[in-house]
């Protein structure tokens, strides 16, 4: 049995057809697979760039945090070491005070000049305790302004 050459012919078309066409699905697919490929590299990209940044945020933020507790801590050290040396009497909390002038018809009975203002013993307290809370307001204040300048603005 010999095939004719119209046949034959028909043969190789339909066969080189068939190869075409699997050709082409195999470059689609490529195609679609160096297209994904490159979307996720992308993405990937993306994301150790997120990855830094929040990184380096992060390394800001707690910088901050470890200079504004290390000041709070030296000031709170400062008010801790003057608290001890007023209760000990080495030093002393003068209040800046005026007293209203006597006029001068008031009488023989004068006071004479009773010296510096001084803090009472149970005010002493309270007076420590608001210079803590405030360096601690101030220490908060500062931090949030420097994590807003140097952290949120960037």
């Amino acid at each position: 049995m010999t095939l004719s050459p119209l046949r034959l012919a028909l043969c190789v078309l339909l066969a080189g057809l068939l190869v075409w066409a699997a050709f082409d699905w195999v470059t689609d697919q490529r195609d679609d697979a160096r297209r994904e490929r490159d979307s996720a590299q992308f993405e990937a990209n993306g994301l150790r760039e997120a990855a830094r940044i929040s990184g380096e945020m992060l390394a800001e933020r707690d910088a901050i945090d470890l200079q504004n507790t290390t000041e709070l801590n030296h000031v709170r050290t400062e008010n801790q070491d003057l608290r001890r040396a007023v209760d000990a009497g080495a030093e002393r909390l003068l209040i800046k005070a005026a007293c209203p002038a006597v006029p001068a018809d008031s009488g023989a009975s004068r006071l004479a000049d009773a010296g510096t203002a001084e803090l009472a013993a149970d005010a002493r307290s309270d007076y420590f305790t608001l210079r803590d809370q405030l360096a601690l307001s101030r220490q908060m204040v500062l931090g949030l302004q420097q994590h807003i300048v140097r952290v949120c603005q960037r």
